[in-house]
């Protein structure tokens, strides 16, 4: 009986005795939002002629003889009238997905002969849907799948036209395109080559769908807190009465934070790869993502999970933004699965089958009135809530939520002078302050794997933070005065740093803790 490593590459096909005929090519599938190798081996026997697929595959993998079948006819080849076996390797590794299609089809058409070339196929992995007319369809996760190839050793990829930008971005890794199985084929028996994708380009949020600073009426202080919440990746929760722009505000967040760096690029493009929201022929992302749930959604569609776990809000929000608009409408199961996830900037989900870690280092910007009908404490329009409504309207977000989010701001009505101002400063004029503020933390936070202030723990924050005798003293007063918890006093000297960042300064002074300080929950939360 032959044995092989489990890291060594595939061979292309054998004969014993004219019987017997097995190929395995390499392909690949997703677990979570990791791609992870698979070997497609195919055993060509005599008997009763059929296609059978084993190796844990889902729907979609099961129905695949069906498409290979199909594809092999109308692709001019011959489906062998022999016993056809296709196993999929690892077998205790569940496969989901259609990308194995073409190196099913490829295993096939080795083990009975058709291809010629076994050099080209050791050096290659395959990724690709096929359609019933031969063609090759794009696939969800090409890019995770083709790092994972990378990781293993291959030195080549095979991937439908579709997935040849987003796969173009990865090192010392060449990529072909294909449009079709015959394409394929030919490539492998020296007859053509295949098409080197361009690189696609870095996909961007259209101007227009972004509303810009200038465009806000008023609200110097939430422009504020939203800039310090953006150079320090804070959380930061806006109450104030309907209409007086918490919505628009936080729409405007991404037009003030700096472009992803290449890594985090290469990390946000992959999950949106892997989530099936990538528009085919995107390059890498550069622009920090922005996701808005309904309040109507469930704790799995947030947090992640499933049968076979895939990533939730929190995870397509990961170096950008989360915005919960209407806070307290959202149930207090699915707000308070979030607390984890914020303090560890990652949720695990633990099946039978296996640990899912997805990552989720977002900036959450939450907003909502402070009573049922949104008037409490409006200077211009009275309230009509009861006392005991509005405390169980508030009551609706816990404690220990509240604790993990590091700004609180009450967002006022605009005045009628307010709206007759027009405001100076643009989105790009605060970006530009706020990626300064990035690069003194990315200094700072060298060699700790974090990028920015609030990722920092207790011990870095200690270790890292210059401080100032009075800004010291200052916040032990506030320490025992406002009855800050432990977890609090960290996150206070956090957002001091960010405003010193912005500031320019080397140490936390007396002045940033005071803002930072101001930031704390207000009289709405105690009646």
């Amino acid at each position: 009986m032959r044995t092989r490593s489990t890291f060594e590459k595939p061979s292309r096909f054998r004969s014993e005795g004219g019987e017997s005929l097995y190929a395995d090519i390499a392909g690949s599938t997703i677990v979570g939002i990791e791609g992870v190798s698979v070997t497609v081996e195919v055993d060509v026997s005599a008997g009763l002629p059929g296609l059978e697929i084993t190796g844990m595959g889902d729907t979609a993998v099961r129905e695949s003889r069906h498409r290979v079948r199909s594809a092999i006819r109308n692709s001019g080849f011959e489906l062998p009238p022999r016993r056809i076996t296709v196993n999929l390797a690892p077998a205790a590794v569940h496969k989901e997905g259609s990308q194995l299609d073409l190196p099913i089809a490829l295993g096939i058409l080795a083990a009975s002969g058709t291809i010629v070339g076994g050099e080209r196929l050791k050096e290659h992995c395959f990724l690709g849907e096929l359609a019933l007319d031969g063609s090759l369809r794009p696939v969800r996760g090409a890019l995770a799948m083709a790092l994972s190839a990378k990781d293993r050793g291959y030195s080549r990829v095979i991937v439908p036209r579709d997935n040849g930008a987003e796969v173009s971005c990865i090192l010392d890794l060449a990529v072909r395109t294909a449009g079709s199985l015959r394409e394929v084929v030919d490539y492998l028996g020296g007859k053509c080559e295949l098409n080197v994708p361009l690189p696609g380009e870095d996909t961007r949020l259209p101007a227009s769908g972004i509303p810009d600073f200038r465009d806000i009426k008023g609200q110097a202080a939430a422009k504020r807190a939203l800039e310090v919440a953006a150079a320090g990746g804070h959380n930061l929760l806006m109450l104030g009465s309907p209409g007086a722009g918490k919505s628009m505000l936080a729409r405007a967040m991404p037009g003030i934070l700096p472009d992803l760096t290449p890594e985090e690029a290469l990390v946000v493009t992959r999950i949106a790869s892997v989530a099936g929201i990538l528009a085919p022929g995107s390059g890498l992302l550069r622009e920090r993502p922005f996701r808005a749930p309904h309040h109507t959604i469930t704790a799995t569609a947030l947090i992640g999970g499933g049968a076979h776990p895939v990533p939730g809000e929190i995870t397509l929000a990961h170096r950008g933004v989360l915005f919960l608009d209407e806070l307290p409408e959202f149930p207090p199961s699915v707000l308070n699965a979030l607390r984890q996830p914020l303090e560890d900037g990652r949720t695990v989900v633990a099946r039978s089958k296996g640990t899912y870690v997805f990552p989720c280092r977002f900036v959450l910007l939450a907003a909502m009135n402070p009573c049922p009908c949104g008037f409490y404490g409006d200077p211009l329009q009275e309230c009509s809530c009861t006392e005991h409504a509005r405390r169980q309207y508030v009551s609706r977000i816990s404690g220990p939520f509240l604790d993990r989010i590091d700004l609180h701001l009450e967002v006022p009505r605009v005045t009628p002078g307010e709206l007759l101002e027009d405001p100076t400063e643009t989105s790009a004029q605060v970006k530009e302050r706020v990626a300064e503020a990035r690069r003194l933390q990315a200094e700072r936070l060298k060699g700790t794997g974090m990028v920015c202030n609030s990722e920092m723990g207790p011990r870095e924050v200690s270790a890292l933070l210059s401080v100032s005798g009075q800004a010291r003293k200052l916040l032990m007063q506030a320490y025992s005065v406002m009855r800050l918890s432990a977890r609090t006093y960290y996150k206070v000297l956090k957002v001091a740093a960010s405003i010193a960042d912005l500031a320019g300064s080397p140490r936390v002074e007396e002045e940033h803790v005071a803002e930072a300080l101001s930031y704390r929950p207000g009289t709405v939360w105690e009646g």
